[in-house]
C-alpha cells in the first residue's frame, strides 16, 4: 500500500513538474516573440523617422507622395507610442507590483493586481503587434518614395527659432507647408491679368497658423520672390489706402483677422490692392471660416494636432537630445502631460512651455511637481 501511494505521490509531482515546465516555456516563448516585435518597431520607426525628415526637407509637389508621407507619419507617431507603452510595463514587471499592489498583502487584490498585470500585458503585445503591422505596410510602401525623393529640390535649413520646430524642421503640417509653398512661388499671371492671389488660412487659436505662415516666409526662395511683406491687422484693415502706393516691388500681404470684415471693405481694399501694380499676394490669417469665402484659392484649414502627433512632440521637446529610453519612468510622466496639454485644446504654445522648463531637469520627483501644478492650472481654466 505504501508503495502504490508513493508511486501515486512520485507521478503527481512529476506531472505537475511538467505542467510548470510547459507553463514557462509557453510564457518564455510569448515574451521572446514580444521582444522581436518591439525590436523589429524599433528598426521601422529609425526607418521612417529618416525618410521623414529628409522629406520634410524637400519642395515636394506630387500629391500622391504627401498622401503616402501622411499615412507614414500617423503609422510612425502611434509606433513610437507603443514603443514607449512597451518599454513601460516591461519597467513594471521588471520593478515587481506598482506601489498600491505592494500595500495591499491581501490574497484576493493580489489575484486581481495579477490578472490585470496579465491583462494588460494582454492588451499591449496586441498593440504592439497592430503597430508593427500598420509601420511595416507603410514602411514597404515607400521604396518609390525615397526614389522619387532624390529628384526634388532641398530646402534651405535653418537654426530652431519657432516653437513648432523641432531640430531643425518644422515638426508635421507636411501637406500644409508645400501648398503654402506652392502658392507662395507660383509664377504671375499673362500681362493684363489682374486676378489678386488671396489664401485664407484658417483654423483654431492653437493650431499655428501664424508660425506656419511664419515658417515659410523665411524660405530662402520666398525671401527672393518678394521684395518685402507687410503684414495688417483685419481691423485697420484700410489703413492701407494712405500708405499702400508708396510700396514697390513684389510684395505679400499678411493680414490676421479677429473678426470678419464686410463685403464692401473687403472690395475696397482688394481693388486697391490691383491698383498697386502686378505681383501682389494676399495671405488671411483667421480663426473664422467665413474668412474663407475672400480666397481665390481653396483655403487651408489647419485642425489641432493628433493625440500621437502631440505626444510625439512634446516627447521630442520634453527630452531634446537625451535618449527617452534611458528615462523610462519620465516617459510615463510626459504621457500625464500630454493628457493635461489635450485638456487646454493641444495648446503649441504650451507644450513648448512646459517642454522648455522639464527639459532643463530630468528629474521624476521635479517633472510629478510640475505636472501637479499643470493639472491644477488647467482644472481652473475649464
Amino acid at each position: 500500500m505504501e508503495t502504490a501511494i508513493s508511486a501515486v505521490a512520485g507521478e503527481l509531482v512529476s506531472q505537475f513538474i511538467s505542467f510548470l515546465m510547459n507553463k514557462y516555456n509557453s510564457f518564455s516563448h510569448a515574451w521572446s516573440e514580444e521582444e522581436k516585435a518591439v525590436e523589429r518597431l524599433q528598426h521601422l520607426l529609425m526607418r521612417a523617422g529618416t525618410i521623414v525628415e529628409e522629406a520634410d526637407a524637400r519642395y515636394i509637389t506630387n500629391s500622391g507622395m504627401m498622401m503616402q508621407l501622411k499615412t507614414l507619419s500617423e503609422a510612425m507617431y502611434r509606433g513610437y507610442r507603443v514603443l514607449d507603452n512597451s518599454r513601460y510595463h516591461a519597467l513594471q514587471d521588471s520593478a515587481g507590483f506598482d506601489e498600491v499592489r505592494i500595500n495591499d498583502s491581501s490574497r484576493n487584490n493580489l489575484y486581481i493586481a495579477k490578472r490585470s498585470r496579465i491583462t494588460n500585458d494582454m492588451a499591449t503585445c496586441l498593440e504592439s503587434h497592430g503597430a508593427l503591422e500598420r509601420l511595416e505596410i507603410a514602411v514597404a510602401n515607400m521604396a518609390e518614395f525615397a526614389v522619387l525623393l532624390g529628384g526634388f529640390e532641398r530646402m534651405s535649413r535653418r537654426p530652431y527659432d519657432v516653437y513648432l520646430y523641432t531640430d531643425n524642421f518644422m515638426f508635421a503640417r507636411h501637406a500644409e507647408k508645400q501648398k503654402l509653398l506652392s502658392f507662395l512661388l507660383q509664377r504671375k499671371g499673362p500681362p493684363g491679368d489682374h486676378t489678386l492671389a488671396v489664401l485664407p488660412i484658417i483654423g483654431d487659436a492653437t493650431t499655428g497658423k501664424k508660425s506656419l505662415v511664419a515658417h515659410m516666409c523665411g524660405d530662402e526662395r520666398v525671401r527672393s520672390s518678394f521684395s518685402s511683406v507687410l503684414h495688417l491687422n483685419g481691423d485697420n484693415l484700410l489703413r492701407i489706402l494712405d500708405h499702400g502706393r508708396t510700396m514697390e516691388g513684389m510684395i505679400l500681404i499678411v493680414i490676421e483677422f479677429a473678426s470678419d470684415v464686410s463685403d464692401d471693405d473687403w472690395k475696397r481694399f482688394h481693388s486697391f490692392v490691383i491698383t498697386m501694380g502686378r505681383g501682389r499676394k494676399i495671405i488671411i490669417i483667421s480663426k473664422l471660416k467665413r474668412l474663407a469665402r475672400f480666397g481665390s484659392v481653396k483655403p487651408i484649414f489647419l485642425s489641432l494636432l493628433s493625440d500621437d502627433e502631440l505626444r510625439y512632440l512634446f516627447k521630442k521637446l520634453a527630452f531634446g537630445s537625451v535618449d527617452r529610453a534611458e528615462h523610462p519612468w519620465l516617459v510615463q510622466i510626459a504621457d500625464e502631460f500630454v493628457k493635461v496639454l489635450q485638456n487646454m485644446e493641444g495648446s503649441i504654445v504650451a507644450t513648448n512651455l512646459y517642454a522648455d522648463v522639464l527639459r532643463k531637469n530630468l528629474n521624476v520627483q521635479f517633472w510629478r511637481c510640475i505636472l501637479d501644478k499643470g493639472r491644477r492650472y488647467a482644472n481652473r481654466n475649464q
